[in-house]
């Protein structure tokens, strides 16, 4: 990066959906193949050469700021801030203004994405003089466009002309993935956003709008290869599937895992000081840390926490 620029992300959600994995954990902690969604976030950014970020916490913040730290261990500069309402994506974003005074790029700590070159968005936001970068990506399932934001762009360009929060109607199929690069435009925008009616809360795609109409330039760039919001207790069992096939491996296992032998595992992940205390098949599954599997029985399909087994529905 020729200019400065931090990193942020948003971890302050709660996690309704997908209890009870969130009693534990906060959702941007849980884990893909035993790596934090927080912690892909973090190092895709590092190699863009950013050093400094600021993480925006709220539920069981103490688990983040705990597994981070100040960055040092990782080569980098973090600092938190707390959400303390939780009234929306750009009532977060609105946290961050007395803590950031350049360009910033912002992941939504609860979507698990494989992006591909990002360093595309940074170049396009130099390049163009940019008030925002939007990452998107051609999506051919409608429902997942609908549950999250679209984009209509100016002809034969990628210049925004309008977002639209969760479509009823879909005109294009560019959906928003979770990444933006904005500049310091944005807090004023905020300011000047108003509570939704839909869920009565601060949207980031009202802000971008706003953006947009007091004549800052809006982009997109597709930089995402994959992603899914992270949502419900079956979403994290596909996105550790998803990444196994990604990364071409059968199994990731912790090293401190017990597993007794003749115990079959199979396209699955185990996670840290998990015990398997019989020769049990475990298939398509995810065991999260710290369970003990006493169990005589086969495991196929399953999500398996320290408090609950989840069983994906096909």
């Amino acid at each position: 990066m020729k200019d400065k620029m931090y990193g942020v992300i948003l971890a302050a959600g709660k996690g309704d959906r997908i209890k009870p994995l969130s009693f534990d954990l906060p959702k941007p902690l849980l884990p893909i193949c035993n790596k934090p969604i927080m912690e892909y976030q973090l190092q895709d950014m590092m190699r863009l050469g950013i050093k400094d970020y600021v993480f925006v916490v709220g539920h069981l913040k103490e688990k983040i700021i705990k597994y981070f730290g100040d960055g040092n261990s990782w080569g980098v500069n973090i600092r938190y801030v707390e959400q303390k309402e939780k009234l929306g994506i750009a009532h977060a974003v609105g946290q961050l203004e007395n803590y950031v005074d350049a360009p910033f790029m912002l992941f939504l700590g609860d979507i698990f994405i494989v992006p591909k070159n990002l360093n595309r968005m940074v170049e396009a936001f130099q390049r163009k003089k940019a008030g925002a970068v939007l990452a998107v990506k051609k999506e051919r399932d409608c429902e997942s466009i609908k549950r999250n934001f679209t984009v209509s762009l100016y002809p034969q360009t990628n210049r925004v002309k309008r977002v639209i929060e969760k479509p009823r109607f879909l005109l294009t199929d560019l959906k928003g993935c979770g990444i933006y690069l904005f500049d310091q435009a944005i807090f004023d925008a905020i300011r000047c956003t108003p509570r939704t009616a839909m869920r009565d809360e601060y949207e980031i795609t009202t802000a971008i709008q706003i953006l947009i109409e007091d004549g800052c330039s809006v982009y997109t760039s597709e930089v995402v290869e994959w992603d899914m919001n992270v949502t419900i207790p079956q979403d994290l069992l596909l996105c550790n599937r998803r990444q196994l096939k990604y990364i071409c491996k059968d199994n990731v296992i912790c090293k401190t895992a017990k597993i007794a032998p003749n115990a079959k595992i199979i396209n699955s992940v185990i996670g840290k000081n998990v015990e398997i205390h019989h020769p049990i098949i475990i298939k398509d599954s995810v065991i999260l840390d710290n369970v003990k599997i006493k169990e005589k029985n086969d495991f196929n399909n399953n999500l398996v926490s320290s408090t609950s087994i989840i069983r994906l529905v096909s």
